[in-house]
């Protein structure tokens, strides 16, 4: 099992900066794909960003040019640098792993975004 644990939501204004951090712990062999997905109000989950082991990455067009995803292997933890923040950005954002070929998902952190 692998746990993910999130942090760096909060609240910031519009045009404004957050980054999250999403640190995996448990047993864990090897992480393949590390990722952000988020959740508005009364809206589905949807895709924000993912990076591979490689290191490829790959984002939402929303987000495009304004999010940086990250990850540092040693400590099992993704990142999502957010910058240009706007209101419609807010949302509980979830990240994800793959490891060894199995999903796992945090808890989720809050991020709000005022005009």
């Amino acid at each position: 099992q692998v746990q993910l644990v999130e942090s760096g939501g909060g609240l910031v204004q519009a045009g404004g900066s957050l980054r999250l951090s999403c640190a995996a712990s448990g047993t864990i062999f090897s992480i393949t794909t590390m990722g952000w997905y988020r959740q508005a109000p009364g809206k589905k989950r949807e895709f924000v960003a993912f990076i591979n082991s490689g290191g490829s990455t790959n984002y939402a067009d929303s987000v495009k040019g304004r999010f940086t995803i990250s990850r540092d292997n040693a400590k099992n933890t993704v990142y999502l640098q957010m910058n240009s923040l706007k209101p419609e950005d807010t949302g509980i954002f979830y990240c994800y792993v793959i490891e060894s070929g199995r999903h796992y998902w945090g808890q989720g952190t809050q991020v709000t975004v005022s005009s």
